[in-house]
């Protein structure tokens, strides 16, 4: 389908605000600016009052977790894990799996999210709920190699990647999920790296979370998470670290070599007190940074906008520099460094050629006047509710604040039937 959106405020590289036209053909953005000649629309979308920006990239999430949502909070992160968490979700059943997937991406979509990266178990069912829905995703399935069934999760991330990479007209990619070096032992590693070579798949792991991760890091293996991630080779492999807060100006030399890619989680890691991640150091060392809200256990949302706003705030104010991260960076963690973060080599921006995952935001609200600058009104003035159309991939499947292809009340009445369910077993 050929989509026209006229006359809208667009936010384009290098943090241009102009309005212009915006062409979609197929599922890649045709032009911006004049309409061609030979370009006929069969869908033209009314940009005036809006601001298009790229579609938001949450770079590290646990979708299915949204049907934990309050379940346990106020607590110790392994607390919270080894004694709450952990616990329920051995309970948890496939049917759980989808329509808590299904939930954390209405959620997404709705919030202008259009690509976000997961890590849990059964997730061939997430990878269900990804083409129900036309979301795009990267997904891998969460190993913890000291457990009973390590060997077997591993089997079960292969077949997920023989069974969904590039899956949904190339909307899926799959990765490998090691959970941490905390519960991943080298030679459990190695067997991954193994794998990930075999399928020449890249790897999304838990780096670097928690001080007493790296104190116990430290005290076994004499190294830092970071150190012990290089020596074992897994950072060889393409990484995806999520996390990344106790990390040394000698973790950061070893990312830059090794380009590991950062899943920075202000919300999350603000909630459970876990630290404050290095970012204007990262980001000045050169690497790529995007934003993730890991999961609705932890956070308790699903909303990049959200965290886009927390990185801006968390860094100017643990830094006590106003410039720390200012505006259009914290929307290029959302959005372009996001998408790199990922792997996805054409998304992310607003650019000729890239895939068309486009978020047209509503500027009619008080908060958004007047508009003395449309980048700082996204970051600090604007909420996820305000997003009013949203493509992937040149589909448009959400519509005047309405899904085009989903249910919405059917998949909270699952979540919470599956949710009543879980707790009584």
């Amino acid at each position: 389908m050929n989509i026209l959106i006229k006359d809208v405020n667009a936010i384009l590289p290098e943090g241009v605000v102009k309005q212009t036209d915006i062409g979609v053909k197929d599922d890649k953005i045709a032009f911006i600016g004049d309409v061609p000649a030979d370009f006929t629309a069969d869908k033209i979308i009314s940009g005036k009052d809006k601001l298009a920006t790229p579609g938001f990239v949450n770079a590290h999430t646990h979708v299915s977790m949204t049907l934990l949502r309050s379940y346990a909070d106020d607590m110790q992160l392994m607390d919270w894990l080894e004694n709450k968490i952990w616990p329920i979700e051995a309970k948890m059943k496939k049917e759980d799996i989808y329509w808590g997937a299904m939930l954390g991406i209405a959620e997404m979509l709705k919030g202008g999210t259009t690509t976000f990266a997961d890590m849990y178990g059964d997730m061939e069912q997430v990878a269900q709920a990804c083409i129900d829905s036309d979301i795009r995703a990267v997904l891998s399935r969460g190993m913890i190699g000291a457990a009973p069934n390590g060997m077997q999760a591993l089997e079960e991330n292969k077949e997920l990647f023989r069974d969904f990479n590039n899956a949904n007209d190339g909307k899926i990619t799959v990765m490998f999920g090691p959970h941490a070096p905390y519960t991943c032992p080298p030679d459990f590693l190695r067997k991954v790296i193994a794998a990930s070579e075999e399928y020449n798949a890249e790897i999304h792991i838990h780096l670097a979370e928690t001080k007493g991760e790296v104190e116990n890091c430290l005290k076994e293996y004499g190294k830092t998470p970071i150190a012990l991630m290089e020596e074992v080779g897994i950072l060889n492999r393409g990484v995806l670290a999520a996390h990344c807060v106790h990390v040394t100006d000698e973790d950061i030399a070893i990312m830059k070599k090794h380009n590991v890619r950062v899943a920075h989680n202000p919300g999350s890691n603000m909630k459970l007190a876990s630290g404050v991640a290095p970012v204007p150091k990262m980001l000045a060392a050169g690497l790529c940074v995007g934003l993730g809200t890991d999961g609705a256990s932890s956070n308790n949302n699903l909303d990049m906008l959200e965290e886009i706003n927390l990185a801006t705030l968390l860094h100017k104010v643990h830094n006590l520099d106003p410039l720390a991260v200012p505006a259009f960076k914290g929307v290029q963690m959302g959005t372009e460094y996001g998408a790199e973060a990922v792997g996805l080599k054409d998304a992310g921006l607003i650019k000729e050629g890239y895939k068309a995952d486009i978020v047209l935001f509503d500027l009619n609200e008080p908060q958004c006047c007047p508009r003395h600058d449309l980048i700082s009104l996204l970051a600090y003035s604007m909420n996820s509710s305000m997003a009013d159309t949203v493509l992937v991939d040149g589909k448009v499947l959400v519509e005047n604040k309405q899904f085009t292809t989903i249910d919405e009340e059917k998949i909270k009445y699952k979540a919470n039937r599956c949710t009543k369910n879980l707790l009584n077993r």
